[in-house]
């Protein structure tokens, strides 16, 4: 699974004009499921995310998680972290995970962050969504369970 990262005082996530998902202070996660990811794959990067020390500690220091701060997170998917541009310049996708599946360990992924105690707030899957936020930092990181 790939999942790109935001440290946010701020995010949200909008379909049609109408919020579907809000939180304040935690991160908003980019998330896709690629093609062979399990499970055991979701359960690890949601256990990671939780325990990331991404959050200043009272000596200014990244040293305090996601759990410590007691922050939220809104998790939207986005198949496009799959994209391959190796030829050409039009990017391919044809490593992300069917649509079906990716739903499911998306939403898999997403029971499993709640499970780590973390408040969590969701897009729509395969919508077209608008999000938005406000970067702390700005603190971004890259994730991918096969790297």
């Amino acid at each position: 699974m790939r999942a790109l990262v935001q440290r946010v005082t701020r995010a949200q996530v909008d379909i049609n004009n109408t919020t579907l998902g809000e939180i304040g202070q935690g991160v908003l996660i980019l998330i896709c499921a690629m093609q062979g990811d399990t499970e055991a794959q979701a359960d690890k990067l949601a256990a990671k995310i939780a325990k990331l020390r991404i959050f200043k500690d009272e000596d200014g220091k990244m040293n305090r998680s996601l759990q410590d701060i007691e922050g939220a997170a809104l998790i939207v998917s986005q198949f496009t972290l799959s994209a391959d541009t190796s030829r050409g310049n039009r990017p391919g996708f044809s490593t992300a995970a069917p649509p079906a599946e990716g739903e499911r360990l998306y939403e898999y992924f997403t029971a499993r962050l709640q499970a780590q105690g973390i408040a969590v707030a969701t897009g729509r899957f395969g919508a077209d969504m608008a999000v938005s936020l406000t970067n702390d930092g700005p603190v971004t990181i890259w994730m991918d369970t096969e790297a």
